[in-house]
């Protein structure tokens, strides 16, 4: 365990346990023991066909030779949990409650997730042993599922043990590591909004969660070629990184250290069905991974704009009421998204006199906090290079969509959360327009 992990251990709000290296699923029996004695509680195995086979029966005989109480495990075929629906972790939930047990997932998201939301429904722990590196929620708090025609997170506790072996994660598919990559990435332009919201006043930076996330997310991101060769030691960083992140998550007790406006591209392509008919489905970072280079470009253009030189007073009187932005939401969203849309924007409004204020902050500090977005940011053509080298997706073409797919999502993406980015920062100074089409001119990522 690196000095950052434990570090984070220290302050996480539920996780106690980390266990990331190569080797480490031989003594996962007695690392999860201590869990189930601690409960006095079987402990009930959830995996699906491939992650059984890759992890879940070498899990099962180990916990074994710990002399540990098991129930009968719970397998689901390959096919439904790929997609997490709340109906699973539902039947989860029922048959943790009927055995009396301690739910262990095995697998990445979607199963950690459904284990994750049971177990949390039912105020019980629960450990997961990841079997591949595709996202950072192996140590986060709250369940993303599709419930009521929404994705939405769902809140519950961490896993109290988190146990990664290096040599399972390099065995998995390619495009599984390569998701975890596009996850991981997404640190990139989520720390930028981070500071953007931090120096507006808006939303203040954990110092500590802050570290958890930027200390290594660049060095982590730096071998995507040996990551795509599925070279062990290349998935250290990537693995420490992602686990690092969920632990920021804990410490912040909530996902701003994780997550921006790349990430409502993401939510918004999966309500849409993006990739959904695929078997397996499109994998959620490879819909962040566009995301990412999409707000990485945004960003690139934001950057050349005369911020310090803000007439705050025409700004202001340009602002529009609440009502005309009310009006806005309802033409931009649609279905369930439009109330969606209009309780989240509404938390972020602010009037005319305390938009002066916001954006005053942003262009007193604009020397210093343009050299923390510069030092913050990859170039949009670099971070495409890296996430082509890994595997990722580089193109919207990658994932089913066009360019014009992306553009029309940037008005979506500014209303979806009430988290604070620098969409809304756009929008306030009323450059969004004219910036999404600098990001989509000729010359550009995208063509």
């Amino acid at each position: 365990m690196n000095d950052a992990v434990s570090k984070g251990l220290q302050h996480a709000e539920t996780t106690k346990v980390v266990e990331v290296g190569r080797g480490v699923l031989p003594r996962s029996g007695q690392i999860l023991n201590a869990l189930l004695l601690q409960q006095a509680s079987p402990g009930l195995l959830v995996a699906d066909e491939r992650t059984w086979q890759a992890a879940g029966a070498q899990v099962e005989q180990s916990l074994r030779e710990a002399g540990a109480a098991l129930v009968e495990p719970m397998v689901f075929p390959g096919t439904p949990t790929l997609y997490a629906a709340y109906e699973h972790a539902e039947q989860i939930r029922e048959r943790l409650r009927e055995q009396g047990a301690v739910g262990i997932a095995i697998g990445s998201g979607t199963l950690n997730d459904l284990v994750k939301l049971a177990s949390g429904e039912l105020e019980r722990p629960y450990a997961v042993v990841g079997t591949a590196a595709s996202m950072d929620g192996y140590t986060g708090f709250g369940a993303p599922m599709t419930r009521g025609g929404l994705k939405i997170t769902m809140p519950c506790p961490a896993p109290t043990v988190v146990i990664f072996d290096l040599d399972v994660a390099a065995a998995a598919p390619a495009p599984m590591a390569a998701s975890g990559y596009g996850d991981l990435s997404a640190k990139i332009p989520a720390g930028a909004d981070w500071i953007l919201a931090d120096v507006t006043g808006v939303d203040p930076i954990d110092p500590l969660a802050w570290e958890l996330v930027q200390g290594g997310v660049q060095e982590a991101l730096s071998r995507p070629a040996e990551l795509a060769a599925g070279v062990p030691e290349a998935y250290d960083g990537l693995c420490r990184g992602l686990v690092l992140s969920g632990l920021a998550m804990q410490v912040a007790r909530g996902t701003r250290p994780a997550s921006g406006a790349e990430h409502y591209f993401s939510h918004l392509w999966e309500l849409d069905h993006v990739g959904a008919e695929l078997d397996p489905p499109l994998s959620h970072g490879f819909k962040v991974a566009i995301g990412t280079l999409a707000m990485t470009a945004f960003y690139e253009k934001f950057l050349q704009r005369d911020v310090a030189g803000l007439d705050l007073d025409e700004v202001a009187a340009r602002w529009p009421s609440w009502d005309e932005v009310a009006d806005h939401i309802r033409a931009t969203m649609s279905g369930p998204l439009v109330d969606k849309g209009l309780n989240e924007t509404k938390e972020k409004y602010v009037d005319a006199d305390g938009l002066r204020q916001r954006l005053g902050r942003l262009v007193d500090s604009w020397p210093q906090t343009s050299a923390r977005l510069e030092g913050q940011l990859l170039s949009a053509s670099e971070l495409q290079r890296m996430l082509a080298e890994a595997g990722a997706p580089a193109r919207p073409e990658d994932i089913g969509l066009t360019a014009q797919a992306v553009r029309e999502t940037f008005p979506r993406a500014m209303y979806y959360r009430s988290r604070y980015t620098v969409l809304d920062v756009a929008r306030e100074i009323g450059w969004f327009d004219s910036l999404v089409e600098e990001v989509f001119a000729p010359g550009g990522i995208w063509t």
